[in-house]
């Protein structure tokens, strides 16, 4: 079975976001065993400097890197990945299944994104759309792509 992780920076506390990724977790059970990974957001003031900014996304991207285990693919979720439609991201999971990669990792950073230098090791930069989503609706996003892609790879009519 496929290993399949989303590493997410910030909790998730709506009940509705909660439910809605319950679901997506539930019915991506049967194709694959997806890691759902929360890791807390880097504490800034205010108003921070960029140089702040910089320093907490790279803590962060440290505790992403300490939570993907050896010979994973990496898809970062940013703003200047590129657009992908459903059947190119279930080309992704086929051309995926076909490397020496153990697990596929995706991960969505916290409000202030992602440090270049994790984006820079990136398999895959994935973005969702031009237009700016909460980070806790893109999780939901996410996994429903990710079972629309098994979807997809199956036949299954639920991709229409």
């Amino acid at each position: 079975m496929l290993s399949v992780y989303l590493i997410c920076v910030g909790k998730l506390k709506e009940k509705f976001y909660l439910d809605a990724c319950g679901e997506y977790l539930k019915r991506l059970s049967a194709y694959c065993k997806l890691t759902l990974v929360e890791l807390p957001e880097e504490r800034l003031p205010q108003n921070p400097s960029r140089a702040q900014i910089e320093q907490a996304l790279e803590k962060e991207s440290q505790a992403i890197r300490a939570k993907l285990p050896p010979s994973t693919s990496l898809v970062c979720l940013c703003v200047e990945g590129k657009l992908r439609s459903s059947e190119e991201l279930a080309g992704m999971f086929r051309d995926w299944e076909g490397g020496s990669s153990k697990h596929l990792a995706f991960v969505i950073g916290g409000s202030y994104g992602l440090a270049q230098s994790l984006k820079a090791e990136a398999w895959v930069r994935l973005s969702m759309s031009p237009m700016t989503f909460p980070h806790h609706l893109a999780r939901v996003m996410v996994l429903e792509q990710i079972y629309r892609a098994f979807k997809i790879n199956e036949g299954s009519s639920y991709h229409k």
